[in-house]
Order: C-alpha cells, then sequence, then structure tokens
C-alpha cells in the first residue's frame, strides 16, 4: 500500500490557521540558512532589571533573543540586526551603516522585520502609505513610517534581489489590536515586494494581556520563556507560510548564488 504523505506535508489544507500547531525544530523553517533579524527591544533579548531602589535597567541580552532560538531550533546562522528603543526610522538613517549591517558578509537569505512600536505608538511617526514609497529609489521616500520600512527592503534587495522577507505585525494587547493601520501596512508590502510576507500577531498569537504577562514577561519585555515562545511561533508560522506557497521556496537554495531563476521548468 503507498503511503499517504497529506497528512505529513498538509500543504492542501485551506483550514489550516498558521498556528494551528506548534512544529518541532522549526519544521521548514530550517531550509532557511542565514535569517536576518531587524527590530527594537524585542528582536534583542531584552530583560529589564531592578536594582535595590526600584530603577529600571535594560539590557539587551541577544543569546535570548528570539532570532537566536530559531538558530539553535533550526541550525541556521541568525543575525541580530536590533537593539532596544529601535526605529526604522533610525534604522534607515545611521543606524544599520553605523554597525556594517549592509555589507556582503552579513547578508542573507531571508529577513524578519519586526518594527513599529516605537515608530508609531511611542514617537507618534505617521504611519502612511505605499505610496510613500519610490520603487525606483529608496532616497526620495516620503519620512513616514512605510517610507523608511521600504527603503530598508529596498536597500536589503539591492544586496540581495532574491531574499525573502517576513514582516511582524503586533500583537494584541488586553485592549484588542494596537495598530490596526500597521497590520494592512504590512499587508499592502507584500503586494509590491516580491516572495514577502506578513506573519500576522495581531490575528494568530494569542494576547499580550495580563495573563500572558504574568508568564511571560519581565516587568515591559519578555522573560527568557517568552522569547523561546515568540520564536517557536515564527518558525511555526514561517513553516506555514513555506508549505502553503511552496512554488515561492523551492529555490530557496540558490538565493545569493547565480542560479536562482523564476522561469526555468523542471
Amino acid at each position: 500500500m503507498d503511503m499517504d504523505f497529506s497528512g505529513y506535508f498538509r500543504f492542501e489544507d485551506e483550514n489550516e490557521k498558521p498556528l494551528d500547531r506548534i512544529v518541532p525544530n522549526g519544521g521548514y523553517c530550517g531550509i532557511i540558512r542565514t535569517l536576518g533579524c531587524i527590530g527594537d527591544s524585542l528582536a534583542s533579548g531584552e530583560f529589564e532589571s531592578r536594582d535595590e531602589n526600584g530603577n529600571v535597567g535594560y539590557h539587551d541580552i541577544y543569546a535570548y533573543s528570539w532570532g537566536q532560538f530559531m538558530a539553535r531550533d533550526c541550525g541556521l546562522r541568525a543575525y541580530n540586526f536590533s537593539c532596544g528603543g529601535l526605529t526604522a526610522r533610525e534604522y534607515i538613517r545611521g543606524y544599520a551603516d553605523d554597525n556594517g549591517f549592509w555589507s556582503y558578509e552579513k547578508v542573507c537569505q531571508a529577513y524578519i522585520i519586526a518594527l513599529g512600536v516605537n515608530d508609531i505608538l511611542n514617537d507618534k511617526d505617521p504611519v502612511g502609505t505605499v505610496a510613500d514609497i519610490d520603487l525606483g529609489n529608496w532616497r526620495n521616500n516620503r519620512k513616514t513610517f512605510a517610507g523608511n520600512y521600504g527603503a530598508i527592503i529596498q536597500r536589503l534587495l539591492e544586496k540581495q534581489p532574491k531574499a525573502r522577507f517576513f514582516f511582524v505585525t503586533m500583537p494584541k494587547n488586553e485592549n484588542g489590536s494596537r495598530c490596526p493601520e500597521h497590520t494592512e501596512l504590512l499587508y499592502e508590502l507584500t503586494k509590491i515586494f516580491p516572495f514577502s510576507y506578513v506573519i500576522d500577531m495581531d490575528r494568530y498569537s494569542p494576547p499580550h494581556d495580563k495573563e500572558f504577562k504574568k508568564r511571560f514577561y519581565l516587568g515591559g519585555h519578555l522573560n527568557a520563556a517568552g522569547y523561546l515562545l515568540i520564536a517557536r511561533q515564527f518558525e511555526s508560522y514561517i513553516d506555514y507560510i513555506i508549505r502553503h506557497n511552496p512554488d515561492d521556496f523551492l529555490q530557496i537554495g540558490f538565493v545569493g548564488t547565480p542560479w536562482h531563476n523564476e522561469r526555468a521548468k523542471w
């Protein structure tokens, strides 16, 4: 009797939601070999400390970041292009240059971009729209969150034209969606940039409410278990994206080589 692989691959399950199952060892996320993690404190494994007077300290401990948990789970190499408090505006206007993030030695097959909280919620930068992006020249992008975010993608595409991109929305809190405009923008970006996808934590992640924070937060940031949980969610979500878009990932092994050819037939 022939084996039935449908339950294993589940490419055909249209009713499956991205986080219906948490996959072991990263699932098909493991076909990605180099991953750039662009974000703020939550991409940096930031922990909060308290001294004897109750003063708060903030510490980026990258070994605890979701990117490095993913690296250990999937056997890939992850780069932390992040720090506490980072915005898309700061990233594109000097932070990435100052830290050598555009260098060819750090070019990746895929990128997770998790920015927006500090730009939109804290600094009150206008969200903007995809109309703020000049696809011909990122230097002409408007100075909105959308324009800055788009410029990051465009500069990375100059280095790695076939890179895959995963854009992360903000998870809900006890009051519901934190910024629907941010979520909407990220979906719009997938329409203008090839090989791009949304990791929609707003829709599919458990809300980061009081009960969640009791278990997975240390002050206003995640604790060690929280960062591990986010890594598991990202891996499982990317596994879902790969299984539901298999043609997009047939040539992932050729990203960064001369042999990636979208017109090729086998």
